[in-house]
C-alpha cells in the first residue's frame, strides 16, 4: 500500500517526463519501421524494446522507476530503433566514424552491447534494493553477474536463430568477420554494468530515498 500511495505522490512534472518518453518512443519506432534495412532483421532487433515496453506498461500500478531508470531505458530502446532500422553494421555516423579514422568495422553494435550492461544494471539495482532481495554489500557483484547472464543468454538466442535462420540471420549476428564478436560484446556488456555502478550509484540512491520519504509522506 505505501508503495502505491508513494506514487501517487509523484510529482507532476516526472509523470510528465514519462509520457515525454512514451511519445518520443512511439515517434522513433514509427521512424524506425518504415523501410527499414531489412524487416526480418528489423524484427529481431526491436524485439527486446517492445518485450521490455509490454512489461513496463503491465507492472506499471504494481512496480514504477525512478525517472533515471525509466530514461535509460528509454536510450536502450533507441538504440535498438537504430540499430534495427539500419543494422548494426550499417549505422551511417559509425559507417562515417570507421571510414575516417581508418577503423576494421562499424563500432554502433559495441554501443548497443555497452547499453546492454549499463542499462539492466541500475534496471537490476533498483528491482533488488526495493525488494530487499539482496544486502547493499553483494549488490554490485550480484548485478554485474545478473547482467552478464542476460548478456550469454542473448548471445545463445542469437546463436539459435543464426542456426534456425542460416543465411537470413547474417545482419542479426552482425560479426562483421570478428571470430572473437561474441567474447567482445560480453565484455563490452560488462564495462557497461560496471561505469553504470560507479558513476550513477549515488544519483540513483538519491532518487530512491526521494521516492521513499514521498511514500511515507503520503501514507502518513
Amino acid at each position: 500500500m505505501a508503495d502505491q500511495n508513494g506514487f501517487a505522490a509523484i510529482h507532476a512534472p516526472r509523470r510528465r517526463a514519462v509520457g515525454a518518453l512514451l511519445i518520443s518512443f512511439a515517434a522513433i519506432f514509427a521512424w524506425s519501421a518504415i523501410h527499414p534495412h531489412d524487416y526480418f532483421t528489423w524484427l529481431l532487433e526491436v524485439f527486446p524494446a517492445i518485450i521490455g515496453l509490454a512489461i513496463l506498461a503491465a507492472t506499471y500500478r504494481r512496480f514504477r522507476f525512478t525517472t533515471l531508470v525509466y530514461g535509460l531505458i528509454w536510450a536502450h530502446a533507441v538504440i535498438l530503433l537504430v540499430g534495427g532500422h539500419y543494422t548494426y553494421a550499417r549505422v551511417p555516423i559509425f559507417n562515417f566514424i570507421r571510414d575516417y579514422w581508418g577503423l576494421g568495422r562499424n563500432y554502433y553494435d559495441r554501443v548497443g552491447h555497452f547499453a546492454q550492461g549499463f542499462v539492466p544494471a541500475l534496471v537490476t539495482r533498483e528491482l533488488l534494493l526495493r525488494k530487499g532481495v539482496v544486502k547493499r554489500g553483494w549488490m554490485s557483484f550480484i548485478v554485474v553477474c545478473i547482467c552478464l547472464a542476460f548478456s550469454a543468454l542473448y548471445e545463445l538466442f542469437e546463436w539459435r536463430v543464426a542456426m534456425a535462420s542460416g543465411s537470413g540471420a547474417t545482419d542479426f549476428l552482425g560479426t562483421q568477420g570478428d571470430v572473437w564478436d561474441t567474447q567482445e560484446d560480453m565484455a563490452t556488456c560488462l564495462v557497461g554494468a560496471i561505469v553504470a555502478l560507479v558513476t550513477l550509484s549515488r544519483f540513483h540512491d538519491r532518487q530512491l530515498q526521494a521516492r521513499d520519504a514521498a511514500a511515507k509522506s503520503a501514507a502518513g
